[in-house]
């Protein structure tokens, strides 16, 4: 038996397989087409691509996993877990999701684009928490901080708190763009911050705004928006931008922790895939003053996947 998932998100189209053992047998995704220059898509756009990328992705998995084997198929339609969330984009896995589950006979199973990242974030970490636990959702679309508790198929999420203005993605992607990166600049600019590790480079700093469990990133947009202009160290400003997102999270995920005693933390989303922030929260909120456990997705599955998706599927069948 096997369970199929998609997930069309704001700037990747996924396919995955899982076998009802919870090994993933087939799982590909592709980044939507975004222009030289740009700093993103609009919906529609991005509607667009997913119409043409799906179909491809799809026959892949189908050359990959014969149907037959398919039991029931799962899509992410919509962000969030809570009343009135919608994007466009996520009605192209609703859709494609429904009529590929009628021609093949099998079950059609909903779940949402956080969930799905949470899931697999557990599975990529190899953790099962066994109750309540603190999640970060850290991508160009979505900054918050979560208390979770898994239920069947799903979690049930309380949003603590998050980003006020930019999403900690936004944050990177504008100012790698302004660098002169292609769009998601998130790769490019943390190449970019290793070279501040050389002799001679002065160091910058970015700061932020935080407020209990909420946080701005547009102060520091304009900060180093300002700092380039004047003819900064491109790599000291990129190292800055990881250090203002690492710092804001520490503050944040502290409160937390003293205010739930919840001490053990999933970090999801593309920024999450980022080195320099992985280890400085981790010596940060793992040291004793803190007594924090964090749990991170491999960099490969820390960004947009479906294979989350295909994971709850397999749980609500």
């Amino acid at each position: 038996m096997a369970v199929l998932g998609i997930d069309t998100s704001a700037y990747t189209c996924s396919v995955a397989i899982v076998k009802a053992s919870g090994n993933v047998i087939h799982a590909n995704r592709r980044l939507l087409p975004v222009p030289e220059g740009e700093k993103g898509l609009q919906q529609g756009t991005a509607v667009f691509h997913h119409v043409q990328i799906l179909p491809e992705l799809l026959v892949e998995a189908f050359n990959s996993v014969p149907p037959a084997q398919i039991k029931a198929l799962a899509a992410a339609t919509r962000p969030r877990p809570v009343a009135g969330s919608y994007m466009p984009v996520f009605t192209v896995a609703s859709g494609q999701g429904r009529i590929l589950a009628a021609a093949l006979k099998v079950p059609y199973l909903e779940t949402t684009h956080q969930e799905g990242h949470i899931a697999a974030g557990l599975w990529s970490a190899g953790w099962e928490p066994e109750g309540p636990f603190l999640a970060v959702h850290l991508s160009g679309g979505t900054s918050e901080v979560l208390k979770v508790m898994r239920r069947k198929g799903g979690f049930h999420i309380d949003k603590l708190g998050g980003t006020l203005d930019l999403h900690a993605g936004q944050l990177v992607d504008r100012v790698g763009v302004l660098m002169g990166f292609p769009f998601p600049a998130g790769p490019h600019l943390e190449r970019m911050a290793r070279e501040a590790e050389g002799a001679g480079v002065k160091k910058l700093s970015l700061t932020s705004a935080v407020r209990g469990y909420n946080f701005s990133f547009s102060g520091p947009a304009t900060q180093a928006e300002r700092l380039l202009a004047a003819g900064a160290d491109k790599s000291a400003l990129a190292r800055a931008v990881e250090q203002c997102i690492a710092n804001t999270l520490e503050r944040v995920l502290r409160t937390a922790v003293f205010d739930t005693g919840i001490k053990d933390i999933l970090i999801v989303g593309g920024v999450a895939a980022n080195s320099y922030i992985r280890s400085r929260l981790r010596y940060r909120l793992e040291h004793r003053a803190v007594g924090a456990r964090l749990y991170f997705a491999s960099p490969e599955h820390s960004s947009d996947n479906a294979i989350g998706v295909a994971l709850l599927g397999r749980d609500l069948l």
